[in-house]
């Protein structure tokens, strides 16, 4: 697996997590927000986000 270290992730559940390191594994990801206009950390989420099976 290949690690982008410009792209820091805790997120271990995600199948693109870098496995022992915190950092993903995609070239790039895709940033979304869950409200009309995003004014907080909390209206965003990491649109790339893939579930471990």
């Amino acid at each position: 697996m290949k690690i982008n270290k410009s792209i820091g992730c805790t997120i271990d559940e995600c199948k693109y997590h870098a496995k022992n390191e915190s950092y993903c594994s995609l070239d790039h990801i895709n940033v979304v927000k869950h409200e009309n206009k995003a004014t907080s950390q909390e209206a965003t989420d990491c649109g790339s986000f893939e579930s471990k099976k």
